[in-house]
């Protein structure tokens, strides 16, 4: 039974204050937010037995007691509210016996339609704990169990936010606009917690990584420079020592399995089932109610309380550390109905909003499906208000495509059947495209540390649709074997991020030779990228690839670009009159890759395993 699996709410509240409010959830809120309702979650030992009164005239709108005598769940009505504090009571008969202070803050004027990544935007993507060590002093933390230890591949290593915020220039200057952070909440697991996908407290920043403050620093100060932080929010699963997990509110606060050990079964992963009409039930259920880990209980988000609490913790963070995006783990394994709900709930307090869906799924058609407004996902009489997904198609298809020859549906020619699939997203430009993040493959490990192989992806996500994610380390040639090390071969610490690193990849002028080949293309066409709305919003016009060089144009009322792909081992002379109906107009061009300017009359000699994008005159 679950009881056996959480501890008793008496052994937890004996480790806390002899106060009857032990936690206020959220611990503040704000005035003029669009939806004026408020979910105050109270928790005390026994606390529902009590009497709950507001001072000022403050007028409760409802309360909510479930099974747990521990937990009750206080709504107001904020717009109603006209005073900035107002004192939550516990009360016995006439008696007062505790008191929490509740403040409604001001919001900035501009929250409602803050700005979120979009196609202008490059992301980059940080594990924090492997990027740099700022702060020493809180490399570990006595409350928290797991201690640092950078000999372990898989333990604490010590990077944290302030070293995130002394490394913004390197950052800035390598062209990113965006950062995506893996989670940095609380993560108070025994081992392997340095990942943070186990979170233990949805309000509380990591001490090992810094404070809340801090954060939110990080995000004023990116704001400042025209940058955003985005946050990796975790709606399936919470880690097993969360403290509400620990004392859960109801039983099907998480998803539980009578059959299973300490109601642990795993997922079968197979996300499919979510839009299979033929699907077996029992296998949809194992797919989405199924545990990742041992360490991860399920959410149970069709649970109306547990979908509030998401919600009003997601707006939070949104509101508290002025957020420029979210990305959300393990999109599909959620309950679909639920997170249409919470997405909308998102972005209609913040219409310009920006939330991508980690949609692991291998075709265009199951991915596209999870986009909002998809005539995919229509079809099957759903529509999930999430506006951006992640283009794990071509993820898949782009090393594949640099490793083979060429073929019908092989080389240059398997990109271009992907891009041709582009049909069925509803809003193409907002998709996420990448060829790594942190639970793949090194980049740089496919394909040996090959200069010309990075050059040709990068190349090929900085010009085609969508918004370009890359993650740390790859810029400067960073490796590191899945299969081999594990997670943690592919999460090595960034060299300079430790005072006691031999060599500081973060500073140009120390980089190796190999580095800063991979650095100064990175930084080159990032920077270009970042002033052409050409390469943003602008339209495509592709042309079948030939002898496995792909040509594609991107293209507006004001500017062309023509991209070349030659994935050959060997030089290709392009016959430029295939290409007449994108050069019409056109007599020359400049390559911004080399600086060297081609005439566009008759033929263009494309060096082997060449990458060009010529700027069209």
């Amino acid at each position: 039974m679950y009881q056996k699996f959480i501890y008793t709410a008496s052994l937890f509240a004996s480790s806390l204050f002899f106060s009857q409010i032990q936690k206020v959830e959220p611990a503040f809120w704000w005035k003029g937010m669009k939806n004026s309702e408020l979910q105050i979650l109270v928790y005390g030992k026994n606390i529902a037995n009590d009497q709950i009164e507001l001072s000022d005239g403050v007028q409760i709108k409802d309360i909510q007691k479930v099974e747990n005598p521990n937990y009750v769940f206080v709504t107001v009505n904020t717009a109603e509210i006209n005073v900035p504090k107002f004192n939550i009571n516990i009360k016995k008969g006439k008696k007062n016996i505790s008191t929490y202070t509740y403040e409604l803050k001001q919001r900035q004027s501009n929250s409602a339609t803050r700005e979120s990544f979009t196609s202008k935007d490059v992301m980059y993507l940080i594990m924090p704990d492997r990027f740099a060590n700022g702060d020493e002093k809180n490399d570990s933390n006595p409350q928290l169990t797991e201690k640092a230890n950078r000999s372990l591949p898989g333990g604490r290593h010590g990077g944290d936010l302030r070293g995130i915020i002394n490394n913004l220039d390197y950052i800035q200057n390598l062209g990113a606009t965006a950062v995506w952070l893996t989670p940095v909440n609380e993560d108070n697991e025994k081992v392997y917690s340095y990942h943070g996908y186990a979170q233990t407290d949805l309000y509380k920043i990591d001490a090992r990584y810094g404070t809340n403050e801090e954060y939110r620093e990080l995000s004023q100060k990116l704001n400042k420079r025209n940058m955003k932080l985005v946050m990796d929010y975790v709606t399936n699963h919470w880690g097993v020592s969360h403290w509400m997990i620990k004392d859960l509110p109801t039983k099907d606060w998480i998803h539980w399995f009578e059959d299973g050990e300490n109601g642990f079964k795993r997922s079968n992963y197979k996300t499919t089932t979510q839009f299979d009409t033929n699907a077996s039930d029992i296998d949809k259920k194992i797919a989405l109610d199924g545990w990742f880990d041992t360490t991860m209980p399920d959410i149970n988000q069709k649970n109306p309380l547990v979908l509030k609490y998401l919600t009003q913790n997601a707006i939070w963070w949104i509101e508290y550390a002025e957020l420029g995006g979210f990305r959300v783990d393990t999109y599909p394994y959620n309950d679909k109905e639920a997170m249409a709900k919470w997405a909308k709930a998102i972005t209609d307090e913040y219409p310009n909003f920006n939330i991508v869906g980690e949609t692991w799924l291998s075709t265009a058609g199951h991915i596209s499906a999870w986009q909002k407004n998809s005539k995919t996902g229509e079809a099957a009489n759903y529509n999930s208000y999430l506006p951006s997904v992640m283009d794990f198609m071509l993820y898949g298809d782009l090393p594949k495509a640099l490793k083979e020859k060429d073929g019908w549906d092989s080389g240059m020619n398997r990109i271009y059947n992907t891009l041709s699939s582009d049909f069925l997203y509803p809003d193409i430009n907002n998709v996420m495209i990448f060829f790594e993040n942190h639970d793949t493959e090194r980049w740089n490990e496919i394909f040996n540390e090959d200069p010309k192989a990075y050059q040709l992806g990068l190349t090929l996500l900085s010009t085609v649709r969508g918004i370009p994610q890359i993650y740390y380390g790859s810029e400067v040639g960073m490796r590191g074997d899945k299969n081999k090390g594990g997670d943690a071969d592919i999460r090595r610490d960034f060299p300079g991020g430790w005072k006691s690193d031999k060599q500081n990849a973060f500073n140009p002028s120390s980089q190796t030779p190999g580095q800063k080949e991979f650095y100064q293309f990175t930084q080159k066409l990032l920077n270009w990228r970042k002033g052409k709305e050409v390469i943003h919003t602008g339209k495509t016009k592709n042309f079948v690839p030939q002898n496995n060089v792909f040509v594609y144009f991107r293209y507006n009322e004001k500017e062309s670009v023509m991209v070349i792909l030659n994935n050959n081992e060997t030089e290709q002379t392009l016959d430029l009159k295939h290409f007449a109906e994108s050069l019409k107009g056109f007599s020359k061009g400049k390559d911004i890759i080399s600086d060297k300017d081609f005439s566009l009359q008759n033929n263009l000699v494309i060096p082997a395993k060449t990458s060009m994008i010529i700027e069209l005159k």
